[in-house]
């Protein structure tokens, strides 16, 4: 804002400008895909990791009272 010399109500009309009008040519924004190599971690073994501390956080909210 201070650098355009904009108050803070025209920054958010132009921000809002900005996001509301037609993206650019297409494909003129392109991000090259990496190879992010093998994963690292067992997803099977994190889902049930997830499930096991969820089931927890909700018994606890249970004996809690909430």
């Amino acid at each position: 804002m201070r650098e355009r010399g904009l108050t803070f109500k025209q920054a958010v009309n132009d921000a809002i400008r900005a996001g509301l009008a037609p993206a650019s040519a297409p494909g003129s924004q392109y991000t090259t895909p990496r190879s992010l190599g093998p994963a690292r971690v067992d997803v099977i073994k994190a889902l049930r990791l997830a499930d096991e501390l969820e089931d927890e956080a909700l018994a606890r909210r249970v004996t809690e009272g909430r």
